[in-house]
Formats: structure tokens, C-alpha cells, sequence
């Protein structure tokens, strides 16, 4: 199936403070130059957030995670998790169309959508409140047929329990998910015929629709109003910084192509050069456009450099780099101004923009103090690689 994006696009995407704060925090999971790899859950809470995922949500993604557009989009198209066009406000109802399920009786569940929903797949009912799609195998197929609503199973279904699970939905009601036939999760219709010792310790209902009945509310999607769901390393009670939204500095390779064409011919040769010289040198032409120069020390204080890998954003790799550029201590970085910050994150090769994203400034203010992060912590404790 050919997956494209949907032909008309909002003209911009936020999260919410409190999703922000939870995709800051999925992106802590992983090491240092390494957040790319939480694009599936950040992505996952985008489309929470709206219903589906649109241009903006997807190049938003994109600029967190610092990854071309075309990375992000490459997710979005290949995983049928993602809807690509709008959704119903209310459920978007997916029907295991796989061997089981269609031997079952998948093509009635269809058929029934065609009736009550819409016509035709990711088609919107008349009323918003509904839509749906036939996908390919959900992996229950013990209890074939059965849909996916919201975030849980209707398995062992019925044209006639499914026509009445879409009224329900479009009344407001929240049908209870699992099993409709009466029998506990996967075990046989008529009970349990060994291993019965273990039925007395069941709960009303198997582990999942037992929460979903808890929750009492299985089909709203996370729209960032709730209580964040916080990462586990994060300490009870703290909080992820969200990050803040900065263009993306031009590369020193764009400045120069970009300052060629402004000049002679003759004037571009010497340039050329100089090209094999130190980085430092060749961002250099850099700080006036992009803020001022920090003041820069030759070597640490009494041969003793801070360190640096105690501010989250920074790793060995990029703790060099900063010795290089001259910055070895705390109560250094501590005292960027905002122009010279914005020179920093322009001149870190490779790691563009990491000083305003991490807030490595106020950091440094704590750490100068002689104070400590939630995140210096952990590098002390050794649980941060």
C-alpha cells in the first residue's frame, strides 16, 4: 500500500509542556549522540497528542532529534502504526484482515464498517466521530475475529456485538475490551480443562482488560493533560527539561559555499588554502555572525580541568572539543552570555546547538557552586556510560 502524506496539512505542531517534558525524557534513554533512536515513541506521543500525524508534527520530531526530515518521514511511512490523514475524534477502529481473522469472519467486520463508519478506508464517518481501516495480522489470532480500538483488543467478535461496540462508541460509552464471547483471555470457550489449580488466583478479567476496566476509559487518546508518565531513572518527584526550540545553525561548509559566491575568483583561492587549517581556525569567520567569542583559557587552572561529562549533553567526545576551544571549567561555561552561547553552539563541529537544547549554562551555574545535578549524580554513582 502506497503511504503518502495527507493532502492537506495544519500549519503548525507543539506539544504540550507535558508531552514535551515526556519526550525529552525518552530521549535521555539512550547515549550521547544517540537520541535518534527514541524517533518511534516520540513520534507514537505526537500522534496521541493529535489523532495522526501530520508535515509539521513530523519535522518537529525531526528538529528534536537533530535528524534530516527524510529519516523521520522514512518511520512515519513504513510503520502502519502511524495514520498518515485524520482520524475519527472519537476511535480509529482497525480490523485484522490476516488468515485467522478472515477465515473467521473479518470480511462481515468490514462489511459493518462500510455500513455504520464510512464507505471506504481512513474515510471519516459523517458525524467526526469515527473511522477505520482493515490491517494485517494483530497477533491474536486465538480469538480471531477481532479489531483494534483505541489502545486494546475486541477479540471473539460478532457482527452483531461489533455493530453494537460502534454504537456505543459513537453514544460516548467505552465498551469493554477483551474477550466478547464471555471466556478469559485465550483459554478454551467451555474452561479450563488442566492446570485448574491456577484459576482460582484469576482476576475478574486477563491482566489487560482487568486495567483497561480499571482505567475505565480505554479509547481517549494522551493528550498531554494528564499525569506525565515520567522515564524510571528520572527520581521521584523530578522533572526532564524540555527542550528549547533554536534554529538550526548553518554548517561551516554552508557559510562557506554561501561567502564563495560573494566573492572574486581570485579571492576564493587563498580560501581554499587555508581549508586543511585547525576547525577552530575555520569557524573562526563564524563568531561574528553568530555571537560573541567567550573568554578562553590556553590550559586548565593548575593542570586540573572540571569534569565536563558532569553536565548532561556533554560526553567524552564532546568534553574534548570544549578543551580544545578553550573551556575546561564549570565557572567558565557558567558565565555565557546569550551571544556567546549562540557562538558555542555554532562552533561545536558535529554537535551543533547541544548548548542551548541541554541548558549546559545553568548546569554549570550548580556545578560551580559546588552544588550537584539530578544528572551529575548519576555520573558520580557510575550510572551514566
Amino acid at each position: 500500500m502506497l503511504r503518502r502524506l495527507h493532502a492537506e496539512q495544519p500549519d503548525s505542531f507543539a506539544f504540550t509542556p507535558a508531552n514535551l517534558e515526556w519526550a525529552q525524557g525518552q530521549m535521555t534513554k539512550f547515549p550521547e549522540g544517540r537520541q535518534a533512536s527514541a524517533v518511534i515513541p516520540i513520534l507514537w506521543r505526537a500522534q496521541e497528542q493529535e489523532g495522526w500525524l501530520s508535515r509539521p508534527a513530523i519535522e518537529e520530531v525531526a528538529r528534536m532529534l537533530d535528524l534530516a526530515y527524510i529519516r523521520v518521514l522514512e518511520v512515519a511511512t513504513f510503520y502502519f502504526m502511524f495514520q498518515l490523514q485524520p482520524v475519527g475524534s472519537v476511535a480509529h477502529i482497525q480490523i485484522c484482515g490476516t488468515l485467522s481473522c478472515m477465515i473467521c469472519g473479518a470480511e462481515d467486520l468490514v462489511e459493518v464498517c462500510k455500513k455504520e463508519i464510512a464507505v471506504e478506508p481512513h474515510a471519516i464517518s459523517a458525524d467526526g466521530k469515527l473511522s477505520w481501516e482493515e490491517v494485517e495480522c494483530l497477533g491474536s489470532c486465538s480469538n480471531a475475529p477481532m479489531a483494534q480500538i483505541g489502545k486494546d483488543y475486541y477479540e471473539d467478535l460478532t457482527t452483531e456485538r461489533f455493530t453494537e461496540i460502534v454504537a456505543e462508541l459513537r453514544a460516548g460509552k467505552v465498551p469493554l475490551p477483551g474477550p466478547q464471547n464471555g471466556r478469559y483471555a485465550a483459554e478454551p470457550e467451555g474452561g479450563l480443562t488442566s492446570l485448574k489449580e491456577y484459576e482460582s488466583g484469576h482476576t475478574q478479567y486477563n491482566a489487560s482488560v482487568q486495567l483497561a476496566a480499571d482505567i475505565g476509559d480505554t479509547v481517549k487518546r494522551i493528550d498531554g493533560t494528564e499525569v506525565p508518565i515520567l522515564t524510571p531513572w528520572v527520581s521521584k518527584g523530578g522533572k526532564t527539561t524540555p527542550p528549547k526550540a533554536q534554529p538550526r545553525p548553518k554548517s561551516a561548509v554552508q557559510q562557506e559555499k554561501e561567502q564563495s559566491k560573494t566573492e572574486k575568483p581570485a579571492k576564493a583561492k587563498p580560501a581554499k588554502k587555508a581549508k586543511p587549517a585547525a576547525k577552530t581556525e575555520a569557524a573562526a569567520p563564524l563568531a561574528e555572525e553568530a555571537g560573541t567569542k567567550p573568554k578562553t583559557l590556553d590550559a586548565a587552572r593548575d593542570g586540573q580541568p572540571d569534569d565536563l561529562k558532569q553536565i548532561k549533553g556533554i560526553g567524552p567526545k564532546l568534553e574534548k572539543l570544549c578543551n580544545s576551544l578553550g573551556f575546561y571549567h564549570f565557572d567558565q561555561i557558567a558565565a555565557w552570555t546569550a551571544d556567546e552561547i549562540a557562538w558555542v553552539d555554532t562552533n561545536l563541529a558535529g554537535f551543533k546547538g547541544r548548548v542551548s537544547r541541554d541548558e549546559w549554562v545553568s548546569q554549570a551555574k550548580t556545578l560551580a557552586a559546588g552544588g550537584e545535578t539530578q544528572f551529575s549524580s548519576r555520573v558520580k554513582d557510575g550510572g551514566v556510560y
